[in-house]
This record gives C-alpha cells, sequence and structure tokens, in this order.
C-alpha cells in the first residue's frame, strides 16, 4: 500500500510540474492532427479599390462577416495547459481606463474584421485583468497563460478555446538576418 501510494504522489507531482511548465504554441497546434483542411478566409473587399476615406469607412461599418466554421475540431489535450501563444487583438471589452480587457486572439490581422473570422480552434477568447491600451491594439502580441478548451460566443465569432491572461506583450520581431 504504501508502494501504491508513493507512485500516486510522484505521478502528481510529475502532472502538476508539466502543468504548470511554459508551452509556446504555434497555431497550427490548436488544430487535430487528423481534421480535414479548410480553405483560407477571403476579404470581404480590397481597401486598394476604394476611392476615398468615405468609402473606407462604409466598408469598415458594413456588416460583420459570418464565420463559415465556428465548430472546427479542437485539442482536447491543450485543455488546462499553461501556453504562449502570438497573436493579434480584436477588442471585445474596454474599461473606464482606454484599456481593452476582453479580446479574441486571432492568428493574423484584420481577422473577424476585414475577412471572415477564422475557424473557431483559431480564435480564442481571452480576458486579461490588466488590459491592453487602446492605442497599441493594431500590432501583434504574445499571450501567457492556461488554455480552455471551451467556445465562447461573440458578435465577431465563435471561440473553441479561451484563456486568463497571465501576461499580454508586445511580439517583437527579432530576426539575426534582419539588422
Amino acid at each position: 500500500m504504501r508502494k501504491l501510494f508513493c507512485v500516486i504522489v510522484l505521478l502528481c507531482s510529475v502532472t502538476a510540474a508539466y502543468a504548470g511548465e511554459l508551452r509556446t504554441l504555434k497555431w497550427q497546434d490548436m488544430v487535430p492532427a487528423d481534421a480535414p483542411p479548410l480553405p483560407p478566409p477571403t476579404a470581404l473587399h480590397d481597401l486598394n479599390q476604394l476611392a476615398d476615406m468615405a468609402d473606407i469607412l462604409a466598408a469598415e461599418s458594413g456588416p460583420a462577416a459570418q464565420q463559415q466554421y465556428p465548430n472546427a475540431p479542437v485539442v482536447a489535450e491543450l485543455h488546462g495547459l499553461r501556453v504562449k501563444l502570438p497573436g493579434y487583438i480584436v477588442p471585445l471589452t474596454i474599461d473606464e481606463n482606454s484599456r481593452i480587457t476582453e479580446f479574441l486572439l486571432v492568428p493574423y490581422f484584420g481577422a473577424c474584421i476585414h475577412v471572415p473570422p477564422p475557424p473557431s480552434n483559431q480564435i480564442v477568447y481571452v480576458h486579461s485583468e490588466g488590459g491592453v491600451a487602446m492605442g497599441d491594439m493594431w500590432q501583434p502580441y504574445w499571450l501567457e497563460g492556461r488554455l480552455k478548451v471551451e467556445s465562447f460566443d461573440s458578435d465577431m465569432g465563435t471561440t473553441g478555446y479561451s484563456a486568463e491572461a497571465e501576461q499580454v506583450y508586445r511580439y517583437v520581431f527579432d530576426s539575426p538576418a534582419i539588422k
């Protein structure tokens, strides 16, 4: 009985240690390996083809594009892991200090706005206690937090994952080839 207890304690310790590690994800890691490939989204409008600022504003305020894959398959094994994931912010809630406290993290700029929302397994609903400054939302960010496999519905699309942000900070592209 004592040996069984020691084995259980050891397994729990290893599991707890693994769950606490930060795992850097790529967006393709959030799609099951056996999932069929989905076609990329296409833009609703080409801003280069618009005549002036009035046309651009009209296109921006048009109806939201409908999400084509709101129930895309997810990777159940990611549930509960602490992850680091790069992406772009689509604001949902802005506090009284002009900080974005709830947002969707998406793999490319303009997702959910200029094109139909990505498949749900390519969108993460994020709650951030400290928020992100509104003026900084145009650039990519790193999200660090515990990932959950759960959907969240918003006007911008349905997600396959959610996260409570531990940290949200600017993604800095640093390549030895570009200096």
